[in-house]
């Protein structure tokens, strides 16, 4: 049974620990805020540039001069998997979410077959799933200095990916990161992003315009675009998602911390009871001897 020193010592550091949870929590929320409207503000442009691409893309439909980046190597046999994390835990399964799902593709790709390779933003990413795949590691973007994710960050990932490409490293490229949707709901997200796939459109946009030069003149100077649109889309994504998971496991940690306290407080003040007992019945026991 510990003593009513260890108790006492316990309570205080569970205690400090509240106020750290507390602290990381409200900061959280704040980040929250700025992460979410920027997230949600980002969504629409990449909708309507995906529109335009995804008309421009079945304007071109199988032609030999379709830009590589739309009608691929004519392969699919080695992928690119570009798992998006964060740089820091503390938010709950975020990250190992994300891990969970790029580690289950990458196992279901090797099942039939194919070549697998991994490229890594988010230092919590690389080590999640380093352990499984480290032999499929080709590189690592670190953001551990980047204080407010920009697209200039995001152009910087897409070249990496892009002069492999060029290089023929890959075929096929798939990102994965977390789509926000609210701060107890985070989606982890698969997307391939090479060869470029977009949802086929309704509104038959691709028959209402004209363009000058050619579509695949266009594409092939917006492709390169739409990769670095996607990488920021779910870089801003991602760090909405990480702001939320970090509120909710912070607020969490908080309640427990709580409930830890009390339960201490009442063992504690039930031994140091026991002890006031013990030296009463001394006490009166010395007395009676007497």
């Amino acid at each position: 049974m510990p003593s009513l020193k260890d108790l006492k010592n316990r309570i205080e550091s569970v205690k400090n620990t509240r106020k750290i949870t507390k602290a990381m929590q409200m900061v959280a929320a704040a980040k929250l805020r700025r992460a979410q409207e920027a997230a949600e503000q980002s969504r629409p442009y990449t909708e309507r540039f995906n529109a335009v691409l995804s008309g421009l893309a079945a304007s071109v439909g199988g032609s030999e001069s379709a830009p590589k980046l739309l009608a691929g190597t004519g392969s699919d046999q080695t992928h690119l998997l570009v798992v998006m994390t964060a740089e820091r835990g503390l938010c709950g399964g975020f990250n190992a979410n994300i891990a969970k799902l790029a580690r289950a593709k990458a196992e279901e790709l090797k099942a039939a077959g194919k070549t697998v390779k991994v490229l890594t933003v988010g230092k919590k990413g690389r080590d999640a799933i380093k352990r499984d795949l480290g032999d499929d590691f080709v590189g690592h973007v670190d953001l551990t200095e980047v204080k407010r994710v920009g697209y200039d960050d995001a152009q910087g990932i897409a070249r990496d990916i892009l002069v492999r490409f060029d290089a023929g490293e890959f075929d096929v490229a798939t990102i994965f990161y977390a789509k926000f949707v609210n701060v107890v709901s985070q989606i982890p997200t698969e997307q391939q992003i090479i060869p470029a796939s977009f949802e086929e459109q309704a509104d038959g946009a691709s028959t209402l315009y004209d363009y000058e030069p050619s579509e695949e003149a266009i594409l092939a100077d917006l492709l390169p675009r739409g990769v670095a649109t996607q990488i920021f889309a779910a870089l801003l994504e991602n760090g909405a998602s990480e702001q939320g998971a970090r509120m909710s496991a912070m607020d969490n940690a908080t309640r427990n911390a709580g409930d830890m306290i009390d339960k201490l407080t009442i063992e504690f003040n039930r031994s140091r009871q026991a002890v006031i007992t013990n030296e009463l019945i001394e006490i009166i026991s010395g007395a009676e001897a007497l």
